[in-house]
């Protein structure tokens, strides 16, 4: 039976690592999640492995995105990226991601909280008479 006459059960049994990792929504392409596993960003059952490394159910997937990062599992296939609902079901975040992953946004926000925040508009019309009103008092 030729790869093309497979039904798609059979077909959903063996997806390479990066394809899935594009149909979970983890990465906008299958490039951007080739480079992220040839980087090093993410890891398979704790090994660096190829983008070509099949993922199956229940393996362990961690990944480090930015100053983010998951570990899942893997709890259903998939070669086809669909709409992101359908993504989620596709794994299932651990415990200890879920809530390292809150206390660094947590961590962010309170360090965020701190800085000043700056304004990056333009005067308005009434703002810019007044600094040229301003400029010439002082010239």
């Amino acid at each position: 039976m030729s790869r093309s006459q497979k039904s798609s059960s059979e077909q959903n049994e063996v997806v390479r690592l990066d394809k899935w990792l594009w149909a979970a929504r983890f990465y906008k392409t299958r490039s951007l999640a080739t480079e992220a596993i040839k980087g090093g960003k993410v890891h398979l059952n704790n090994q660096r492995v190829k983008p070509s490394h099949h993922a199956e159910v229940g393996h362990t997937v961690r990944i480090k995105k930015e100053s983010i990062k998951q570990t899942v599992i893997i709890k259903q296939l998939s070669a086809k990226r669909g709409p992101a609902k359908v993504a989620q079901t596709l794994y299932e975040e651990t415990q200890e991601s879920i809530e390292r992953r809150e206390k660094q946004l947590q961590e962010r926000k309170t360090m965020m909280a701190g800085m000043p925040q700056f304004q990056s508009r333009r005067p308005s019309k009434k703002e810019r008479r007044k600094i040229i009103q301003f400029k010439q008092e002082n010239n």
